[in-house]
């Protein structure tokens, strides 16, 4: 019975530190993507701005498995930490 609270502990702490570096991912893509433009008028003065853009827009897309990766590792976590709590109380019974 110990042991399976200390899972149940041991599982919300994993699933509390994953959500919180998930969070933290999307801030900082959320930074990202405020500094992005919509519209660029391009002349041959403008060709720095855009390859601002293009490093930018390449963080973003890099950002984007690691996150997808974040928020399912974050949903397992949750949906064990909620089975091995019901496990849990219906053994009690």
């Amino acid at each position: 019975m110990e042991m399976l609270r200390s899972t149940v502990i041991l599982l919300l702490i994993a699933w509390g530190v994953v959500t919180t570096v998930l969070v933290l991912f999307l801030i900082y893509r959320s930074t990202l993507e405020t500094r992005e433009e919509d519209q660029i008028f391009l002349g041959p003065a403008e060709e720095s701005m855009a390859n601002e853009q293009r490093v930018l827009v390449a963080r973003i897309e890099k950002l984007s498995r690691p996150i997808t990766a974040l928020i399912v590792l974050s949903g397992a976590l949750l949906a064990a930490s909620a089975g091995v709590w019901l496990w849990q109380a219906f053994k009690s019974f």
